[in-house]
């Protein structure tokens, strides 16, 4: 592949997860009426919103910057988290295999990214 065209790719996967998690994580910090019903239908209290909010919000934030690879790092680490404590919370909760499996696209979209930023980095050298 092309080293514009593997950056290209990596930006729009990129931004695609970002936007995403942002307006996640601002709904989770609006404390909209959904995202409260989904935290009581898994067992979780209202407040753990604003922790998830915050969290993704400046997860975002590290996976956009190119200055701070470590910094990016773990936040990948911290949505791969996210994601896998999501799906194991909606299966514990009865929303069955499918519900908790669906968490799945999103762990596919965000290792895309992932993997895609680390061919682009070695293209540059780092």
């Amino acid at each position: 592949m092309k080293p514009k065209t593997l950056k290209v790719l990596y930006w729009a996967v990129t931004i695609l997860f970002a936007v995403f998690m942002l307006f996640s994580g601002i709904a989770e910090l609006m404390q909209t009426q959904q995202s409260i019903d989904v935290l009581a239908q898994l067992g979780y209290p209202a407040y753990l919103n604003i922790i998830l909010g915050v969290a993704k919000v400046l997860g975002v934030i590290a996976i956009l910057q190119r200055t701070y690879p470590t910094l990016k790092e773990w936040a990948y680490a911290g949505f791969t988290i996210d994601f896998i404590g999501a799906g194991t919370s909606l299966y514990f909760a009865d929303q069955g295999i499918l519900m908790a499996s669906s968490v799945l696209i999103f762990l596919a979209v965000m290792f895309t990214s992932y993997f895609l930023g680390k061919k682009v980095d070695a293209m540059k050298g780092r």
